[in-house]
Parts: structure tokens; sequence; C-alpha cells
């Protein structure tokens, strides 16, 4: 069957650096199915040809030489066209409905229609969809993908999801989160499900807690308009962040297909422990980078955190008195994703002793999901000469020296499935609505004006002092290690 993928917003950020040259890659890989065509649509008057130089241009930057070749883009390029129009306009939209039936001959087609507008746009564009009838399957699937934020709050989400099944089914829909594309991310699957070593030690009897880490280097830079609004809760904590928990913490499907996946990521959401807002200020800190509220477009007396922490508990049998640590920031000391996997200490300290000058750290599973992906297991070993002194020291698989050529880019294995009708790596309504069941008691609360002034830190720290003391209250400590580049 042939295939068009449709991109509204064509001339974004996100479709030069991201999707055509994750289309391309597929295409020089030959993974990208037969007859498939790119229709791109914005309002910015361009030609066919001239869209094709410009995403020749900035896929070439965006791959480098290593990976670019000109012979497979001038393959490629001939299946790439381009429909101005404005979103708003019936007239428009029905011109590019006209076009795609052109370049489609009438033949069974399977369409993807991605969403890379800003998010005022997208239930427009579902509605425009309906309305000109683009959205019957009566020649061929028909599919939505539509990208992060999926709303900004629980209401809105329900609001957006009620909406967009007035013109599209469920399965229809492909809400689309980049980092479940990572090769990193979809390992912890076959970490925990493909090995026998691993699953006996999964759960409360072995494991202390969990610790899941997104920090940015970067500060909010020209998004601070966006980002005054939003704020890392919902910048990263009801997306990326419990994205990363489900995996890390679901139960085995019974089968590896989108429904089964689905439906135990969504039992680890429905089994987190609910807190009110009168138990939240003890379940998270919060902080400031210094000199945020000097960015563009960010307002003088700003107290949105740009750092969070909050502490999570999934109460079943599996996790129940296990706290999942989930935090984020920007301005952090490196640029970093990983999950740590804090083990117990042995039941018996044999050798304190010899090693009681230092407190003794406990096994750890360290998953890194970004630069530096890999997984190195922390054990303890006996340092070589007299008495039982002990060093923490680990296994390290790398990615990078196990297998030859660059990783997979996210949006590669995603719009592959897209086109393929398999939605195991995307997120489902109830999903999205539980995601932000979850956080909006944090977001209140951080907007609460009986809430102390934002505890703000230094570019470059792991976040504010508060931080590293609310967890050293608990009796832990952060992971604050930068992945080494190799």
């Amino acid at each position: 069957m042939s295939h068009t993928v449709v991109i509204f917003g064509a001339s974004g950020d996100l479709t030069s650096r991201k999707l055509i040259p994750a289309l391309a890659s597929l295409q020089r890989n030959g993974l990208l199915p037969e007859n498939t065509k790119i229709v791109g649509f914005s309002r910015t008057p361009m030609t066919d040809d001239a869209w094709r130089a410009s995403l020749r241009a900035t896929t070439e930057d965006h791959a480098g030489n290593a990976s670019f070749s000109a012979e497979s883009w001038e393959a490629f390029a001939p299946s790439i066209h381009y429909q101005p129009g404005d979103i708003s306009s019936a007239e428009d939209l029905a011109r590019l409905k006209e076009r795609l039936e052109a370049l489609e001959g009438g033949r069974p087609t399977a369409r993807v229609y991605y969403l890379a507008t800003a998010p005022q746009f997208y239930a427009p564009v579902v509605t425009a969809l309906g309305s000109l009838g683009m959205a019957s399957e009566d020649s061929g699937p028909r599919r939505i993908v539509i990208e992060k934020p999926f709303g900004t709050d629980l209401d809105t989400a329900r609001s957006l999801n009620a909406h967009i099944h007035t013109v599209f089914q469920e399965s229809q829909v492909y809400r689309i989160d980049h980092y479940l594309g990572k090769e990193s991310v979809q390992n912890i699957l076959a970490l925990r499900f493909a090995n026998t070593i691993f699953e006996p030690v999964w759960n409360r009897r072995y494991i202390d807690h969990v610790q899941i880490t997104v920090a940015e280097e970067v500060t909010v830079g020209r998004r601070g308009s966006y980002y005054d609004s939003s704020g890392v809760l919902r910048d990263m904590f009801q997306n990326h962040l419990l994205q990363l928990l489900m995996v890390t913490a679901m139960e085995a499907p019974v089968r590896f297909n989108a429904d089964a996946v689905r439906n135990e990521k969504v039992k680890v959401l429905d089994a987190i422990r609910p807190l009110d807002l009168s138990h939240v200020a003890d379940a998270g800190v919060r902080g400031q980078y210094a000199g945020y509220t000097t960015e563009p477009g960010v307002a003088a007396s700003s107290q949105t955190a740009t750092f969070g922490a909050i502490r999570l508990e999934v109460d079943n049998w599996r996790w129940q008195g296990v706290p999942f640590y989930l935090r984020s920031g920007k301005a952090m000391s490196c640029r970093t994703t990983q999950i740590v996997i804090g083990f117990r200490q042995p039941p018996l300290e044999l050798f304190a002793a010899e090693n009681a000058r230092s407190q003794r750290e406990a096994n750890r599973l360290v998953i890194q999901i970004q630069p530096a992906e890999g997984i190195q297991l922390h054990f303890h070993t006996k340092v070589p000469g007299d008495g039982m002194r002990l060093r923490l020291t680990d296994l390290n698989f790398q990615y990078s020296r196990e297998f030859a050529g660059r990783l997979p880019e996210a949006y590669e294995p995603l719009l592959l499935d897209c086109m393929t009708g398999d939605a195991s790596l995307f997120a489902r309504a109830d999903e999205v609505e539980k995601s932000w069941g979850i956080i909006d008691p944090f977001v209140r609360a951080w907007q609460s004006v009986d809430m102390a002034p934002i505890p703000v830190y230094e570019p470059g720290d792991w976040g504010p002092a508060a931080s590293t003391a609310w967890m050293q209250a608990q009796g832990r400590s952060w992971f604050d290690l930068c992945p080494v580049l190799t």
C-alpha cells in the first residue's frame, strides 16, 4: 500500500530539524515504505522545488557529512511536495485535499497527518479534517500524530481528547513523546524482559529507591515566553519523566503489542499514590536558576520553577515502599538523562571495620538514556593489598562501543511505527489524562501564594541546595555524575 505523510506546520523548526531528516534516514536505510509521499502544508509561499532545496540544506546540516548522502537525497527528493495554505482557511484545506487525492491517484493509501504546529491549532486542524471527510478510512488507514504539550492540565487534556474523538477513533490517534523513540529507552524493556538475571531483584525486596533525572545544561534561551507559562513540571514531568517511570515500573505485558504494553503502563499510573495539596509541599522541591528573570519574555517577578524534584510512591505488590524520585532542570551541571536503580544494603555488614572511614555505597544500576547511551552496574570489589578494603567499581555497557554506526534518531522508529500502525510507543488517551492528574497537584501547589519564595541556584549546579538537603533528610543522596562521552 502507498503511504502519504502530511505535515501541518511544514515550514517550522520541528519539520526541518527532526521530521525530514528522520524520513530521509529511513529512506537511505531502505526502511521507508515504497511509494511514500511527504506533503508539507504551511502559510509560507513556496514551490515544491524551493521546499526541497531548503530541506536539503537543513537535512545535510543536521545529519553531518558522515550520514548525509547526496545520491540518497536525490532519490528521496521527488517524494517531497509542498502545498501553501492557512490552517484557518477552509478553502486552503480543501485545496490540500485535492492535491493529496491527485498525488495518490485514487490508489488505496495509508495517510499520516502530523501536527507540527503550535498547540492552539490542534483542535482547528482536527475539525477541518473531519468536516472535509479526511479522517474517513474508506480508501486506506488514516492516522493523526499530535506533539506535546497535549493540554496544559487535566481539564484541557480531557477537552482535547474529547474533541479529537469526535473525528478520529482512539486507534487512529498517535500522541508522540520522542523519548520513547530512543534506543536506550526501548532497551529498558529488553533489559527487563529478555534477561532472567534482573527480574528476580526488580522489586521492593532488593531495591531501595529509583532516581530518574533529566538534566539540561542549556537555559530557556528564546523559549522564555513559553517556558514562563509552563515551567518544568508541565514541560518535562507530565510527559518525559512519567514515561520513563512507567517503562521502569511496569509489569511484563502478556505479549508485545500496543494494547498490552499500554495497559501495563496505565496500571503503573493507577498505582501511584494520589497527593492532595496538603501533602505536595513535602513531596517535592523546586528551584529557579539565577538570571532566569532577565531572560527575554520572562516576567521580572516570575516564580516559575526551572528545576523540580518530586517523590512518588507506587502502591502495588512490586513497588510498595520504594520511592521514585523524579528530577529535572535547566542550566544544570551537564546534559544527561538517566535512571538509577538504588539497591538495598546487604543485611549484614561483614566488612564494616575495614571501611569505617567512609559510608559504603549500595549497589546501583545506572541506565544512561542520553547522551552517553549505556548501562553501568556498580558493585563492590576488594582493593588489592592487606585487609578487606572495598571499592565501588562497575561493569560498563556502551552503545557506541558495542554497536557500530550512529544510533537512529528518536523520530525515525516513531515515524515508521506511525506509518505501519504500531502504537506501542505512543500515549493513549487515558494515559495522558492520568499523567496530568498526578502532576496537577504539584503545579497548583507551586503556583500557590502560600508557597515560600522560590530558591535560586547557580547555573552549572545540580539544582538548589534545598534539593540535596531534601534527599539527605530521607537518608538518601542524588547520583550527581555527568556521563563520560567516548
